[in-house]
């Protein structure tokens, strides 16, 4: 006796949720942000590239730490 297991085709899920990818893309534009403004050879000691471009990218990193720990939002199908 051989017994077949019935084929339910299983929806594909995403391990992150839509809030997620948000904070992330976020997170993404905010580091290339402070990389832009730390871009240029005048002024090398000015405080926008010495202090805050490199805060701006400790923030963007950070974002993106914060983007994989949220936990998503369920939508209601739970098993």
């Amino acid at each position: 006796m051989s017994y077949k297991k019935s084929q339910q085709p299983q929806k594909a899920s995403f391990v992150f949720g839509k809030r997620n990818y948000q904070f992330f893309l976020l997170s993404i534009a905010v580091v290339i942000l402070g990389f832009i403004l730390m871009m240029g050879t005048s002024d090398i000691y000015s405080f926008t590239k010495i202090t805050l471009a490199p805060l701006i990218v400790v923030i963007g990193f950070a974002l993106g730490v914060v983007a994989i720990l949220i936990k998503p939002k369920n939508t209601g199908n739970s098993q």
